[in-house]
Formats: C-alpha cells, sequence, structure tokens
C-alpha cells in the first residue's frame, strides 16, 4: 500500500554545538548554502533518514558527523519544536540537541553542504539565524546554564588534563558571571568526577595541579 507523504511532517534534526575559545562559550553556525534560508547562518542540523537512522540521536550524531571529524562524548536532547510556519518547506518537526566539544578539539571541522563554518558567541551571535534557530539556541543555553547551575561539571568542555582554575573560567563563561574561588574549589572537594593525576603545569605564583575526568563520565 503506498501512504500518502502529505500525512507526515518533515522530521529535522539540529544541534548546538558548543566549546570554550578564550575563556569564552561559542556556538557553531553553518552558512547556508541551499535554499531555503540560503545564505543565513544557521544551526548544523539535517532531515532525518528512517532508512538509515536508528533513532533521533543516531540522526544528530550522523549530522554531526558531516561537520566535524570527532566523535562527541556528550549529546543530549533538549526540546522538541514543531508548527506550520517555523520552515517554509511545510508543517515540520524539529529536535533539538545540544552537544559539547573539548576546546582542544575545535578545529577538528569539515564542511559539508555549508559555504561557511565558523564559531560565534554563544549569547550574541550577531547574526540573524534561519527559521527559528535563536530560539532554538536561547533553550540549549538555558538547558546549560541550569545544569552547570546545580553544580554539574561540564567536564565534556576540557582537554584530557586540566587545572581547577580553567575548570572555574570555563563554568563562568558558560553562567556569564565570576564564581567565587573559595566556594568554587570547596564544591569541588567531595566531586567523584574529579581524578587527581600526581601531575602539576607552571602557574604563575606556583605550580598548579592537573586534574582528568574520571572513566565514564557523563555530564
Amino acid at each position: 500500500m503506498v501512504l500518502n507523504r502529505k500525512l507526515y511532517p518533515l522530521v529535522l534534526i539540529d544541534i548546538a554545538l558548543f566549546t570554550i575559545e578564550d575563556d569564552a562559550l561559542k556556538v557553531l553556525l553553518v552558512k547556508r548554502a541551499q535554499e531555503p534560508e540560503v545564505g543565513q547562518w544557521a544551526l548544523p542540523g539535517g532531515i532525518l533518514k528512517p532508512e538509515i537512522d536508528q533513532s533521533l540521536e543516531g540522526a544528530a550524531r550522523r549530522v554531526l558527523r558531516d561537520k566535524v571529524t570527532v566523535d562527541i562524548a556528550h549529546l543530549k536532547e533538549v526540546q522538541t519544536f514543531s508548527g506550520p510556519d517555523r520552515d517554509p518547506r511545510g508543517w515540520s518537526v524539529a529536535v533539538l540537541f545540544y552537544a559539547l566539544l573539548p576546546r582542544d578539539q575545535i578545529d577538528a571541522l569539515v564542511r559539508s553542504k555549508v559555504e561557511a563554518v565558523q564559531w560565534f558567541d554563544a549569547t550574541k551571535p550577531g547574526h540573524r539565524l534561519a527559521f527559528d534557530h535563536q530560539h532554538q539556541l536561547g533553550s540549549a543555553l538555558r538547558v546549560l546554564k541550569e545544569k552547570v547551575n546545580a553544580h554539574a561539571l561540564p567536564l565534556h568542555l576540557m582537554p584530557p588534563l586540566f587545572t581547577l582554575t580553567a575548570l572555574q573560567r570555563t563554568c563562568e563563561a558558560i553562567l556569564g558571571r565570576p564564581l567565587d574561588k573559595g566556594v568554587f574549589r570547596r564544591k569541588l572537594s567531595d566531586s567523584p568526577d574529579l581524578v587527581e593525576t600526581g601531575e602539576y603545569v607552571r602557574g604563575p605564583q606556583r605550580p598548579a595541579q592537573l586534574f582528568k575526568a574520571r572513566d565514564g563520565f557523563r555530564f
């Protein structure tokens, strides 16, 4: 039996991919090379392909593989956006994920079906985003900030070895405000997610201890 395709909405996957660069939270945007919204900046995304995608997360990882050459450790579904007017191609459903890319891997990009790929300030991209992607970006930022406010450690944004000062600056970049060093260190003292390496790096006053995330850590 042939089904009427009009009964089914367009299903899209969009990803807010975050990293830290120069102590600032950045988001990856792509400049669209095809209609609709050609020439506009947008979150990386793609259409669900039921013949190859086994799940929504699988579709999101496939889309990301077209944009970055490294495996994304943390990928989380945020929210679903839907309606007849959000995409000129017709009634659509967009499932938004956010992903975290370590700062030492921000250059691992490839370009696929886009005019340009660039990191922008996550809170003020400086461009009108295609479709409803400004709203989507705001939702992803809200969820990310809520997790860090609840004392979850964004270790997926860190390089393999890092100092507590670097971790604090990452949290500050996400929250958009400074944190008290003493309070921050006390909250870390009982964290099972931080592992002392016994290694040190030269600091401005004295050597700083290096840490790593525990094996199997999930943000």
